[in-house]
């Protein structure tokens, strides 16, 4: 369940572009406001990024910054831009374009590809292991269906990472990959793909991004058209983006730098597709003057989910790991995580829908509960469970709700008794607009009781109730609602794919339950093995692996259930043993030697106005912990002295008075105020440390780098009791 549905389903639409701004935090509102030069968000999971762009992108709207079309906001999933659009139809910026890298190339494409390329565009295939199985036909080389799938995805990976058949082995050692069989064999069968699809004249989805590509590299009049009209960027999950991606982004921006990315490194768990989180930590070497915000507010997790995350990351290693965000829940306390051991995996599963059986029966909705696994073949366990403990379920990865033919089939229903309704006898004894729904859905299927046990059945069930419930939230929202209103709201959604919620427990993997969340999460099958999987030999891998486990545990907001099974069969030994990255973490269990990552507390950096090139190397940021006891500091203030209140100071008075007398002469000639300069938290942290030289002073939070290239030279002379004419006149 995302974020939007678990909140107000129709809210009223803001009156105007400050009201856009309400109920954002400091961070966030930073977000929101700063609309131009590059802007890089890295935000923690549950710390409101999808909230902080969407009212970026309105308050730009509303405020007339920013005119909708020429906005184009670019994310992974057709859920995540479904959900961009709804949310911002919510905002009042209904006419933004909010589509995958794929969707927009595409639409692009076609376009102009009579212009471009003449004639009409191939067909767009959407699978393609038949054409791989064609492929190794023509090379007289037997697949599986194994290696099938493996194969098919090489010659993805190959395509996002623009490695063409000749260089594939190479580039394959390069980036630590295991090959599903001998390079040169991958290579030979990736040439024969190309060739099987050129006499067909198809193309594939990673078509669509390289010739996209090649047009706008070749065509400047039409790489010129389509800078004309999207002048503003705004790309989510920037974590997840591949060479060919950032290649088109940068083609789509040309040379300007009205960008905004937001991203997580320590969510990176798709780098077997091509993803790096390199574009990411990169963004401000290529762009020196960005404004950095980083957003590490947990709304979404309570203290004990969040401690336990951060407890995973404190031990990872690796560049992801150097700028890791240690989250800080602003949620009220809740029940420590529970860990479980069953001597095997059905076991395991039957403990899982046991207690899920519980919680459903004590109150707890279905939809508010997710198991969650390693690997699909880890669901058919839990599906069986499930139904033998009669819990509805749902598997994520399934068709899109709008494409389901029930619900094409309710749309119908619902449209006709919209404009026909007066001459249905089913709607003459109903007067308000959920009875009208039901009635019209009875006939379609729906019962006030759900079908027992699962299936088909249960699930087209389901799929009724959940255009019930919306309806009935509708009309709780609008009151004068009318059937074709709602029938008007199912079309905007439709085409926005912003689909209700679906009642049933949801049985995801973990890579499909990014971006999701819900009150009461299982994490089962967490052993090693599994977690992390057994072909994981790298560290690279080994730390992906570290991170899809934080994603997991990071949808929970209240409820944590971690298990994990000794055997994989009733009567098999019991080999297993629990996941290592729950040591130091799980009761009983030691810590592992691990790091402490920089990076971690929240704020803003901004660049320097117009600066180009490489960006000046900036000291790098000391773990916020109380130098005094060494207590983790959360607290701002607390964070800008680098010690809790309570501890000693050892702060120089003398010099903290002249800082201050230098700080008033800067505010007045100035003509701001002298908080502005830095504030007496900052001032106060500086006369403690008296830091001699530009990279202790840089480590001061406060001591952003454009405070640091305009006042560091005075504060150093300062603190180095010189005069501000000595220090002159020496230079």
């Amino acid at each position: 369940m995302t974020a939007a549905t678990h909140s107000t389903l129709f809210p009223q639409v803001p009156d105007s572009a400050d009201a856009v701004l309400e109920g954002l935090d400091p961070e966030q509102r930073e977000v929101a406001t700063a609309l131009h030069g590059p802007v890089c968000v890295l935000a923690g999971a549950g710390t409101g990024k999808t909230r902080a762009i969407t009212h970026r992108i309105a308050y730009g709207v509303r405020a007339g910054i920013l005119h909708p079309s020429s906005v184009l906001a670019v994310t992974f999933t057709n859920r995540a831009a479904g959900e961009m659009r709804g949310r911002l139809r919510q905002l009042g910026a209904g006419g933004v374009q909010a589509r995958t890298f794929h969707s927009a190339a595409l639409r692009q494409l076609q376009y102009f590809w009579p212009k471009a390329i003449g004639g009409a565009m191939p067909r767009l295939v959407d699978r393609k292991i038949q054409l791989v199985a064609d492929a190794a036909a023509a090379c007289r080389i037997r697949l599986d269906r194994g290696e099938l799938r493996d194969v098919t995805a090489e010659i993805e990976w190959s395509k996002v990472t623009q490695t063409v058949p000749a260089d594939y082995a190479p580039a394959a050692a390069k980036a630590g990959r295991e090959s599903p069989r001998d390079p040169a064999e991958i290579a030979q069968l990736y040439a024969a793909y190309e060739d099987v699809k050129r006499e067909r004249s198809v193309i594939d989805f990673e078509d669509v991004l390289l010739l996209t590509v090649a047009v706008l590299q070749d065509r400047h009049d039409i790489a010129d058209q389509i800078r004309a009209q999207y002048q503003h960027f705004v790309v989510d999950e920037y974590q997840d983006v591949s060479p060919l991606q950032q290649r088109l982004l940068e083609l789509w921006l040309g040379e300007r730098d009205s960008l905004c990315v937001v991203g997580d490194a320590s969510q990176t768990i798709y780098s077997f597709t091509g993803a790096t989180p390199d574009h990411l930590l990169d963004f401000r070497t290529r762009h020196p003057g960005a404004t950095v915000v980083k957003l590490v507010r947990d709304y979404r997790s309570t203290p004990q989910v969040v401690h336990l995350a951060n407890g995973l990351l404190a031990q990872a290693r690796g560049r992801a790991a150097d700028h890791r965000l240690e989250l800080v829940s602003q949620r009220a306390a809740g029940p420590e995580p529970v860990y479980a051991e069953y001597t095997d995996e059905p076991a395991e599963a039957e403990g899982a829908a046991r207690r899920i059986r519980e919680l459903v029966d004590s109150g707890v909705p279905a939809s508010e509960i997710a198991v969650l696994f390693r690997t699909n073949a880890q669901s058919e366990t839990y599906e069986q469970a499930l139904a033998d403990a009669a819990v509805p379920y749902q598997l994520r990865g399934a068709e899109r709700f709008f494409d389901r033919p029930e619900v094409r089939k309710a749309g119908i229903a619902l449209r006709g008794a919209a404009r026909f309704g007066g001459n249905d006898s089913l709607l003459d004894d109903v007067v308000d607009l959920p009875s009208q729904v039901r009635a019209v859905l009875s006939g379609e299927g729906w019962t006030t009781q759900p079908p027992a046990g699962s299936g088909a059945v249960r699930e087209r069930w389901e799929s009724l109730a959940a255009l019930v419930n919306l309806a009935q939230d509708f009309a709780a929202a609008r009151p004068a609602a009318t059937l074709a209103d709602l029938v008007a709201e199912l079309d905007e959604r439709a085409n926005a794919q912003h689909a209700p919620t679906v009642q049933g427990v949801t049985l995801a993997s973990l890579h499909s339950a990014k971006g999701l969340e819900w009150d009461v999460v299982f994490l089962v099958g967490v052993a090693e093995g599994m977690m992390p999987i057994t072909y994981a030999k790298t560290d690279e891998q080994i730390e992906e692996e570290r991170r899809l486990l934080y994603v997991g545990v990071t949808r929970a907001r209240e409820h944590l259930h971690v298990s994990w099974a000794l055997s994989r069969s009733p009567g098999g030994r019991p080999s297993r043993r629990p996941s290592r990255f729950l040591d130091g973490l799980r009761p009983g269990s030691t810590a592992t030697a691990g790091r402490t990552a920089a990076g971690g507390a929240g704020g803003i950096e901004r660049g320097i106005p117009g600066t180009r090139g490489s960006a000046p190397k900036r000291a790098q940021r000391v773990p916020a912990r109380c130098r005094v006891c060494g207590r983790t500091l959360t607290d701002p203030g607390e964070m800008k002295l680098m010690r809790c209140d309570d501890c000693p100071s050892d702060m120089n008075e003398g010099l903290y008075e002249r800082l201050r007398e230098w700080r008033a002469n800067q505010a007045r000639s100035s003509g701001q105020p002298a908080f502005c300069v830095f504030t007496d938290r900052t001032l106060m942290a500086i006369a403690e440390s008296a830091p001699d030289d530009e990279r202790e002073l840089a480590r001061i939070p406060g001591v952003g780098m454009r405070k640091l290239t305009r006042y560091g030279a005075d504060v150093l002379a300062i603190c180095a009791g010189q005069s501000l004419a000595e220090s002159t006149d020496h230079d």
